[in-house]
């Protein structure tokens, strides 16, 4: 294939070696994918519904599970159908759609578990400016830049991807990713590569960084408190370190 007008159509061939147990894999997979799902929904309500839970920590984890849903939107239903399919087949668009959803959600969830950090930094290392500093409008502004940078990042590579030449339709894996699909290329990728690796430190890399950095001065803060103070601080961060 000498052109991306050529290919229409992506096929999956990491399901080739599934075939022999899909009803088995299929009913495991149909039950973890409802368990993530109740388990996300129940959480984003009783944060809804419960007052007290409106502070920023549960905000942010209300939207990770928010983003938990958008992740399994973009996987579990495609995959659930391949699994009793005999053509693992996805268009080029519906491939570019699912890359986005699964990259971009993987982003935001670093970019939360950073503000989760943050948070926790602030009320613990910095409790008398606490409020002030995550007020209700910042936190808004945190919120809607977590969801937004991330997306715009992936979605400049994905739409950089969808301009690339492939000489191969036949992706070695489950699902759409766009490094799978910069692999099919005809011609250099080097730019792409480039672009793939900055994102992966910004995205993965520095936000490791500044949790294990937050951590470090929350467990130096607890070092010179009282043993009540570090109960407080554990109960305090215990959401975070879950998530």
């Amino acid at each position: 294939m000498n052109n991306t007008s050529v290919v229409t159509m992506f096929t999956l061939s990491g399901f080739d070696s599934i075939t022999e147990h899909r009803f088995i894999l299929f009913a495991l997979t149909f039950v973890f994918y409802c368990v993530i799902v109740q388990v996300n929904v129940t959480l984003i309500v009783i944060i809804i519904i419960d007052k007290s839970l409106h502070e920023p920590m549960f905000i942010f984890i209300c939207n990770l599970c928010i983003n938990a849903l958008y992740r399994t939107a973009g996987f579990y239903p495609k995959f659930l159908m391949d699994i009793l399919s005999d053509s693992h087949v996805i268009s080029y668009a519906g491939c570019f759609v699912q890359s986005l959803v699964v990259t971009s959600s993987t982003c935001v969830d670093f970019s939360f578990l950073v503000l989760m950090a943050y948070d926790r930094y602030v009320a613990i290392c910095r409790p008398l400016v606490y409020h002030s500093v995550m007020n209700t409008q910042r936190v808004s502004v945190l919120v809607f830049a977590a969801w937004f940078v991330p997306v715009v990042q992936m979605l400049v590579i994905i739409i950089s991807t969808s301009t690339i030449r492939l000489c191969s339709n036949k992706i070695q894996r489950i699902f759409c990713g766009n490094w799978n699909v910069v692999k099919l290329s005809c011609v250099s990728t080097i730019v792409n590569n480039i672009y793939g690796m900055f994102l992966t430190i910004v995205t993965i890399f520095f936000p490791l960084l500044y949790v294990l950095y937050t951590y470090v001065q929350i467990v130096a803060a607890c070092w010179k408190g009282s043993i009540e103070f570090r109960r407080k601080v554990f109960h305090s961060c215990l959401p975070h370190v879950i998530s």
